[in-house]
């Protein structure tokens, strides 16, 4: 079994017998060179500093006790973050209400208003500007957007 998935097994373990952390789930694990562990959480309620502190001093407790990465490596343990795209159905309905970009698989970007998520599609609001004769209104338009046709979804921070 390679080392992320131990890792990710482990977390598991924690996330299903620790009540403080039944919300959470594991985005994703990186092993870069140099002994460098990357792990990416995430929380139905948003992940604390001290749920992150938690989780790695618990990690560290392991890659120490089983020597997994040696004496000397890096661990470093956050939220995805903004710019890391979606990667579980949670994420998406975590993220109801931010406007996020959507990337097709046809590389054309959507941007909107997330509105819901199901397991088959999402569902975004985009205001744009119809002419009425002389007038101009706006008006909000939903897509919904299947699942199989989305490349990446990332929040879309406006400035």
């Amino acid at each position: 079994m390679e080392l992320t998935e131990r890792i990710a097994q482990l977390l598991e373990e924690k996330y299903t017998t620790d009540e403080a952390f039944a919300d959470c789930f594991t985005v994703e694990i990186e092993l870069k060179p140099g002994q460098k562990l990357y792990v990416f959480a995430d929380s139905d309620s948003g992940l604390s500093f001290d749920k992150c502190q938690k989780i790695s001093r618990f990690l560290e407790s392991h890659l120490d006790a089983n020597g997994w990465l040696g004496e000397k490596y890096l661990l470093e343990v956050s939220s995805p973050g903004i710019g890391r795209p979606f990667k579980f159905l949670r994420q998406y309905r975590n993220n109801i209400g931010r406007n996020v970009e959507v990337t097709l698989a046809d590389k054309t970007r959507q941007t909107g208003l997330l509105k819901a998520a199901d397991e088959k599609q999402v569902l975004l609001s985009q205001k744009v500007i119809e002419r009425d004769g002389k007038k101009k209104k706006e008006v909000e338009l939903e897509t919904a957007i299947p699942f199989d046709q989305i490349e990446k979804t990332v929040v879309k921070l406006a400035f």
